[in-house]
């Protein structure tokens, strides 16, 4: 007879830790693009996603090159529609800091769980259990109560909260797309010859995106390339790795429990950083938010 692992040996404190460093560092997304708000945010989703993809393609390289050949056409459709959806993502996602506070930006964004679920069952008719629904309920409840909440201005750099509000619930509903071609791609490849092209997609995407919008690329502060590669680093490299690694030894259900700290975290370098603190309304809706995530993530088992 198998005899279970005891708590400690089924997730060793270094799982924990890794998680704790990856949630950590994805949490600092904010801070780098508050400092690079001198160029639009057009350009920094720009070289953020191009120095995420350079710094990618030579271990894709040398470790999944015969996997990423036998693409089929169908993988490549969807990892070119995965790429498109991504690079909107960090495209709204990046804008809406330009716009509204970071706590609610950061709050609006996690929604993503939420927007998988409701395409799952528009798409596949995936079933929502009672807890589920519910917790959709209290989400929604908590999004309009934050969207009346700030109508107007409550801290100097939320200059069109409603706009920045939209645009974060935007890139929430674009990474949820993201997720579920993921989900679909990922049960045949690696997460390396799967994640790869998708960001050299997501990265041209952007920059199509830049010239539509006529954001100028070259020309700015070195500072600029420098905090956008803090970006590809700290976030992407560090907080995602870390985060990957860590769901060796722990399920996804503690893992999505433990990145509704992201939004909390974000909101402390706000607070520390900008001096954006929320008012008490506008916290108890990003409370509603994050226990309605909670809810949800902890009924999906």
């Amino acid at each position: 007879m198998q005899v279970s692992p005891t708590p400690s040996e089924a997730t060793p404190v270094r799982a924990w830790l890794a998680l704790g460093i990856g949630l950590t560092a994805i949490s600092t997304s904010v801070l780098f693009i508050r400092w690079a708000t001198e160029a639009p945010g057009e350009t920094v989703a720009v070289w953020r996603t191009v120095f995420g993809a350079l710094l990618l393609i030579p271990v894709a390289a040398t470790k999944a090159r015969e996997e990423i050949q036998e693409l089929s056409g169908r993988e490549w459709g969807l990892i070119v529609g995965s790429g498109l959806f991504l690079g909107l993502h960090f495209v709204t996602w990046i804008n809406a800091l330009y716009y509204t506070s970071v706590a609610s930006a950061s709050a609006l964004v996690a929604l993503s769980p939420l927007f998988l679920a409701m395409l799952g069952f528009l798409l596949f008719r995936e079933r929502l259990n009672g807890r589920e629904l519910f917790s959709l309920l209290v989400a929604i409840a908590g999004v309009g109560a934050l969207s009346w909440i700030d109508r107007s201005p409550t801290v100097e750099a939320a200059v069109q909260p409603m706009l920045g509000n939209g645009l974060a619930l935007s890139a929430a509903g674009f990474l949820s797309v993201y997720l579920l071609i993921g989900r679909y791609v990922r049960q045949r490849r690696s997460w390396l010859a799967y994640v790869a092209p998708v960001y050299v997609v997501t990265a041209l995407t952007t920059v199509v995106v830049a010239i539509v919008q006529g954001s100028s690329l070259l020309g700015w502060g070195w500072e600029i390339y420098a905090l956008c590669l803090g970006m590809a680093l700290v976030p992407h490299v560090l907080g995602h790795g870390s985060l990957n690694w860590s769901l060796k030894y722990l399920s996804a259900t503690t893992a999505g429990l433990a990145s509704l700290g992201v939004p909390v975290v974000a909101s402390l370098w706000g607070t520390i950083a900008f001096n954006e603190v929320p008012s008490a309304p506008a916290l108890g809706a990003m409370i509603l938010i994050l226990t309605a995530l909670g809810l949800f993530v902890s009924a999906r088992r």
